[in-house]
């Protein structure tokens, strides 16, 4: 894939030194060690968006939701066959 965005960012120096001791470690250069890092945490806050607690009740609620049949039409089908986020 061609890069072609361009992240800026300015950092302590104690934190450019961490992240290239790293990346050395990693046998990666600094800027894919920090992609890779960023995305992999990206990846992870959009994945915890899937989990949510309800107490009885709501539960209830929502496996009665869960129950009704699927409605027609190509929404549901539009939806299912959107890229992730992070697929974009």
């Amino acid at each position: 894939m061609a890069k072609t965005s361009p992240i800026n960012m300015r950092v302590e120096p104690s934190q450019q030194a961490l992240l290239t001791k790293a990346a050395q470690i990693a046998k990666k250069d600094r800027t894919s060690f920090i992609i890779e890092a960023a995305c992999r945490e990206a990846e992870n806050v959009l994945l915890d968006q899937r989990l949510f607690e309800l107490d009885h009740d709501q539960f209830e609620q929502f496996d009665a939701l869960l129950s009704e049949p699927l409605p027609t039409g190509n929404k549901l089908k539009e939806l299912l066959n959107t890229p992730s986020p992070w697929e974009q």
